[in-house]
């Protein structure tokens, strides 16, 4: 079986600017990982640095400006490493409307329901950081 995590927001801002905070590492590190490295083009790599021990890479497998980006784990632990996770951008020219989707999962166990709330914590901290320039210390983070 395959289960799925979907997060649905809106942001007040453009798509650009969204599209921005998902995919530029100097924006990803105030809402995600610790460390970031990457360019949103279909074959490159990301690395998404959380700790030495979560030190994961994902690749690009869609990146299409301000409407969507979208990765496939690569190189972390065995529950991410089958999984890809994607953002969907639709702009109405005053909100964006954010469809999260985090895909792949083999079981329905504690750490896709942990990974599920995180998500969603880090969703609203995504949505803060855009429309208010909020920044959550990464320890602070979910």
């Amino acid at each position: 079986m395959n289960y799925t995590i979907f997060h649905s927001l809106n942001i007040r801002s453009s798509a650009s600017k969204v599209y921005e905070a998902i995919t530029d590492p100097k924006h990803l590190v105030n809402w995600w990982p610790l460390k970031c490295s990457g360019v949103p083009i279909v074959g490159q790599a990301y690395n998404f640095y959380f700790s030495s021990e979560y030190d994961w890479y994902g690749m690009v497998i869609l990146a299409n400006e301000s409407e969507a980006f979208h990765i496939k784990m690569m190189d972390s632990d065995e529950d991410w490493k089958p999984t890809s996770f994607g953002f969907d951008l639709v702009d109405d020219g005053v909100k964006v409307q954010v469809d999260f989707w985090h895909t792949g999962w083999q079981d329905c166990n504690r750490h896709f329901k942990v990974t599920s709330f995180c998500w969603a914590v880090l969703l609203n901290g995504l949505k803060n950081y855009v429309e208010k320039g909020e920044i959550i210390a990464f320890e602070d983070r979910a």
